[in-house]
């Protein structure tokens, strides 16, 4: 009887995803956690004192930006075919 790749894989007692593919993961995983210290902030230590800060740039449009990137850059490395050794 042939066996497949998927069967030897799970025989031999191997991974889904390559080394590579794990470090990608902690990358992107790190680029998701920048975007969301990116966002943090802008509070008004007074309820009825608006802080305009909460609409800056750097919250509305690059930290969501940049967690986007963060989970683009996940699928990635989960479909990133991993080396053979």
């Amino acid at each position: 009887m042939k066996t497949t790749k998927k069967e030897q894989g799970e025989a031999n007692g191997q991974f889904a995803l390559g080394k590579e593919n794990y470090r990608l993961l902690l990358i992107g995983f790190a680029i998701i956690v920048v975007g969301f210290i990116l966002m943090v902030g802008g509070k008004s230590d007074d309820p009825a004192v608006f802080n305009p800060d909460i609409f800056s740039f750097r919250r509305i449009t690059l930290a969501p930006v940049v967690v986007l990137f963060g989970f683009l850059f996940e699928i990635y490395a989960i479909m990133k075919k991993p080396s053979k050794q």
